[in-house]
């Protein structure tokens, strides 16, 4: 059996691919140090680049539902506060319909009149609040394209359609407010209540008064009703807000721990690299002939 001869050729072929290999090392060590990555392109990790694009992609799902529960929040709060105020307008005018029913006003024309005018006014706003828009769309106009909710006579110009945002992976909430609020049902309206309100007054219809004002306060029921319902979806939506911003800190803390290195680790490591790869060269130097320490220079 012949045995193997080692040649001075054999040898520094195996001193140079292990000088390569180690100057190999201190270059992707140096390219993590400037990057402060040690996933970088596929080659880097291939298992790790696959769930550095999967984390990715959870952190984008996230952002989408964060920005979807603060659309959420803006136009269901520009809502709350337009029936805010058509509370306190129903408020107003009920107490006008009580004093239009009393003396003295009850017996004097002109007050009445007067009374009848404010109620005209509220009349005019409560038509404003129900036509108020978020994004130039009505927030109680369903899913119309109308950039109103009800015209000037109180009739509504919108449709049943929901407006929903989808805030987390199995859950949706309703983000607009029904015209049913106001009553889209022509005479049955708050604004057909308050009109019948300012010609009983006129007339000085006592009894009608008195139907008016139970009208009214069914209104102000189906308001009140309705901001309930506003406050427990506005609830939701900061919760889905506050569970897709943990979540999406805890998936940069775990896109951080796949991609970045540790930098004073791998300091230390170039450090103790370099001072081999030094010492190599050195004893290299002594044991293999000098036109192969030429040549890796």
């Amino acid at each position: 059996m012949s045995g193997f001869r080692v040649t001075e050729q054999s040898t520094q072929l195996r001193v140079l691919s292990g000088l390569r290999t180690s100057s190999n090392n201190l270059d992707t060590l140096r390219e993590q140090i400037t990057t402060g990555k040690q996933v970088s392109k596929p080659s880097d990790s291939p298992t790790g680049v696959v769930s550095a694009m999967q984390v990715r992609q959870d952190i984008a799902t996230r952002d989408r539902y964060t920005r979807s529960a603060t659309d959420g929040v803006a136009r269901i709060s520009t809502a709350e506060n337009a029936l805010t105020s058509a509370t306190d307008l129903l408020n107003r005018a009920r107490d006008l319909v009580l004093q239009g029913k009393s003396e003295p006003a009850a017996s004097d024309p002109a007050a009445r009149a007067g009374i009848a005018t404010e109620i005209g006014t509220i009349r005019d706003s409560m038509i404003g609040l129900a036509n108020t828009s978020y994004l130039g769309r009505p927030v109680f106009g369903g899913t119309s394209a109308s950039t109103r909710a009800f015209d000037d006579t109180g009739a509504y110009l919108g449709d049943t359609g929901t407006v929903m945002r989808r805030v987390g992976d199995n859950t949706q909430v309703r983000v607009d407010v029904s015209g049913d609020v106001f009553g889209t049902t022509a005479g049955s309206s708050v604004f057909d209540v308050l009109g019948s309100i300012a010609t009983n007054l006129t007339n000085g219809s006592t009894s009608g008064l008195t139907g008016d004002l139970d009208r009214l306060d069914s209104a102000k029921t189906r308001v009140d009703t309705e901001l309930t319902s506003i406050g427990s979806r506005y609830s939701q939506l900061t919760a889905a807000q506050d569970t897709a911003g943990t979540q999406t800190v805890a998936l940069n803390s775990r896109l951080t721990d796949i991609e970045d290195i540790d930098m004073a680790k791998a300091i230390i490591s170039l450090q103790t690299q370099t001072a081999g790869y030094q010492a190599a060269l050195a004893a290299t130097a002594r044991v293999v002939q000098p036109s192969l320490l030429d040549f890796l220079r």
